[in-house]
């Protein structure tokens, strides 16, 4: 079955990863990189970068060999509820802390699903809320506060 490349999701999703890969690249390439043990501020998004631009040859090679059709539209009602989901977290980041923010993010962001339940998010989100904070707060040591703003 011949797909046209504009309606081959794995295509489309594998020049997503090289486009916004090589973006962080471009954009990472007058920062410092430093070293492995010592990164630079350039280090992150460009080994990040180059990551993404694997992964995305790899994707569109497996749309090459075997093409997915895109099965459905747009989403307006996800267009309109991801970007205001990232808006609250910011907000909350500032005046909530951390934890509050991740779990607000992640049960509004669900919300933009039609397959969204609650019970089954809210368990979701506080599974992810604790590996964040294991891993961003206690194991990279970022230095956000958990609950309550600046």
């Amino acid at each position: 079955m011949k797909i046209p490349f504009y309606r081959n999701k794995d295509i489309l999703s594998g020049l997503m990863f090289i486009v916004v890969g090589g973006l962080a690249i471009i954009i990472a390439r007058d920062y410092p990189f430093g070293s492995s043990l010592r990164m630079g501020p350039g280090y992150f998004p460009t080994v990040l970068g180059g990551i993404m631009i694997t992964f995305g040859i790899i994707v569109l090679i497996q749309g090459l060999i075997t093409p997915n059709k895109i099965e459905r539209t747009w989403s307006v009602r996800a267009l309109i509820i991801l970007p205001i989901s990232a808006v609250v977290y910011g907000i909350l980041m500032e005046t909530a802390g951390f934890i509050p923010a991740l779990l607000v993010l992640t049960m509004i962001a669900a919300t933009a699903s039609p397959k969204f339940k609650f019970l089954e998010q809210a368990i979701l989100s506080l599974a992810l809320c604790a590996i964040s904070v294991a891993l961003f707060i206690y194991g990279l040591g970022l230095p956000y506060p958990l609950i309550g703003g600046h």
